[in-house]
């Protein structure tokens, strides 16, 4: 099917508004109309060929939409479906097996490879050639084609603005204090940098009820939102919230992620 995607044709080159033809979901995928996407400091590494992904490429990892179609095999979304859209694995190592598909042992060759999870190749097409893909996805389109393993479905009714940062920075600094660092009531934490990840680490840590939370950063509203986002979530939490103002550290290496509303479809 044709779509309408942004694709980056060389190294920081700009992203160019295209038609791209997408294949049909196989054995294991959906199609997903895009309604939103994060903009990560990834997908800028990515453009910047920080790390040498084919080109020409589609970036975007934090898809969320509407499921359009599914592929044989999948039994546990269907067409419209509201979901947001995560990194790729491959489902068959021994990290995915034990429930750990962040360690993935073929994540970087899937996520940064240009090619889809489930069978090593690509979904997107220019004028008789292939066109990278970027984390199993390229949300930077109309459309996307995805394994229904990093498809989760989400109610109907919540906004799919707030769900697409789900996909990897909230994830990704929730995660780093919850699961990583094991995080608990007795905890003290420091946060250094206030963007998208930095925050996700507060709210993770606020959840957990850390007994401090101390953001670091040098942009005054960013520590308020830090401190505000700190606040403890239950009754029992005991957490005492300060707000580091003493010392400043560059910017995050992840930027804020916001929400981006694809073109219309192509027809």
């Amino acid at each position: 099917m044709k779509i309408k995607a942004y694709v980056v044709h060389e190294a920081n080159g700009p992203y160019l508004l295209e038609d791209v033809e997408l294949d049909e979901p196989k054995s294991g995928e959906v199609l997903v109309r895009n309604v939103a996407t994060g903009i990560c400091h990834t997908d800028e590494f990515g453009r910047s060929q920080g790390v040498p992904i084919p080109l020409p490429l589609v970036l975007g990892h934090e898809g969320a939409g509407i499921v359009e179609r599914v592929g044989t095999g999948v039994e546990d979304l269907k067409p419209g479906d509201h979901v947001g859209i995560t990194y790729a694995f491959d489902n068959s190592c021994d990290a995915c097996k034990h429930g750990e598909p962040y360690y993935c042992e073929n994540f970087n060759p899937i996520n940064f490879g240009g090619v889809a999870a489930t069978d090593g190749t690509t979904r997107l097409h220019q004028d008789g050639r292939d066109v990278s893909m970027f984390f199993g996805q390229s949300s930077f389109a109309t459309h996307s084609v995805a394994a229904a393993a990093s498809v989760a479905k989400v109610d109907d009714d919540i906004d799919l603005g707030l769900v697409a940062p789900l996909g990897c920075g909230v994830q990704t600094g929730a995660g780093a204090v919850i699961n990583a660092g094991q995080a608990d009531p007795s905890s003290q934490v420091a946060v250094f940098g206030c963007g998208a990840v930095g925050m996700s680490v507060i709210m993770g840590a606020a959840v957990v009820g850390c007994k401090t939370i101390i953001a670091v950063g040098g942009n005054p509203k960013s520590l308020e939102l830090a401190r505000e986002l700190g606040e403890p979530r239950t009754p029992s939490t005991v957490a005492r919230w300060r707000t580091s103002r003493e010392r400043s550290v560059a910017s995050p290496v992840v930027a804020p992620t916001s929400a981006w509303t694809p073109p219309e479809t192509a027809t």
